[in-house]
């Protein structure tokens, strides 16, 4: 399981959303062998106002959130994070510097899916990669 939130200014967020879309979860079924079906992807276009960053950051400054079980190694997050960078930068031209990804890892415990609690789901694909 892995839920993705994205923000960045309204004006710069919007007309990528559905590119970013497609390319964070191809990343994610590469890296972390998630099915296809299992894109949970949440996008917070914000206010210029309401969105602070560095002076060093450009106007398309944007977050990446990702939540996912825990049980991945740290050479699998690495990956995804460097494979997230690389993707986003190829294909919609992101600077590495207008981009930041962080990744929380929660028991399976501690998610509520489909009324059970996530250890207690059978899933179809591994999460120890």
């Amino acid at each position: 399981m892995a839920q993705i939130k994205v923000f960045g200014i309204r004006e710069q967020l919007n007309p990528m959303k559905e590119q970013l879309s497609i390319v964070i979860h191809s990343v994610l079924m590469d890296v972390l062998g998630l099915p296809e079906n299992k894109k949970f992807q949440r996008y917070f276009p914000m206010d210029a106002e309401d969105f602070q960053y560095p002076p060093d950051r450009s106007a398309a400054y944007t977050i990446v959130e990702i939540s996912m079980f825990e049980g991945r190694s740290i050479e699998t997050k690495k990956n995804l994070i460097q494979q997230l960078y690389k993707q986003i930068h190829e294909k919609l031209l992101l600077s590495i510097h207008d981009l930041e990804i962080t990744i929380f890892e929660t028991p399976r415990a501690h998610w509520g899916i489909r009324g059970l609690p996530g250890d207690e789901l059978e899933l179809n694909y591994n999460v120890e990669v």
